[in-house]
């Protein structure tokens, strides 16, 4: 009740002083330019945060799209060793990753839309997304790296002659 009662008097101020000075106005309007006195209300308006501009190809972009780059070559030898070890890909069908060649331009095409979708940012305006797109895809492909080493392997162990009948 109190804050809708202040609201009432503030907004009965600024309706008093707006009708005052257009009153003022009004009395003034006569009288020659010289003569005239306006009222200048002083604000301070804050232009807005923006975020810095600056270059796509810096020093920061090149350093997070090595990043990428770097990890996605991890994330394909990651996969090899994987599989080597007797474990199945499961986000990506056999045909790509048995294909080496195939493999090998899927993780190149993953880095460039990665730098795509940077650019993209860049050109928006969305300097600090531009910056998080490689962030993240270096925390996702480097998960995936540590996990693909710590899987257990799945070889199949021979069995020995005394066993065999």
């Amino acid at each position: 009740m109190t804050r809708s009662l202040a609201r009432l008097v503030v907004a009965l101020l600024l309706l008093a002083t707006t009708a005052a000075f257009a009153q003022s106005d009004a009395e003034t309007s006569d009288l020659p330019l010289r003569t005239r006195q306006h009222v200048v209300i002083p604000m301070r308006v804050d232009p807005p945060a923006e975020a810095p501009v600056h270059r796509f190809w810096d020093r920061t972009n090149l350093v997070l799209f090595s990043g990428v780059g770097a990890m996605r070559a991890m994330d394909y030898a990651s996969t090899r060793n994987m599989q080597r070890r007797g474990r199945e890909e499961v986000l990506l069908p056999d045909d790509v990753v048995n294909n080496s060649a195939g493999f090998a331009a899927l993780e190149a095409a993953g880095t460039a839309a990665s730098i795509g979708i940077s650019y993209w940012m860049h050109r928006t305006g969305h300097h600090r997304m531009e910056r998080w797109v490689s962030i993240v895809h270096i925390g996702v492909t480097g998960f995936g790296v540590v996990r693909n080493y710590s899987l257990d392997t799945f070889h199949n162990a021979p069995v020995p002659n005394a066993l065999v009948p």
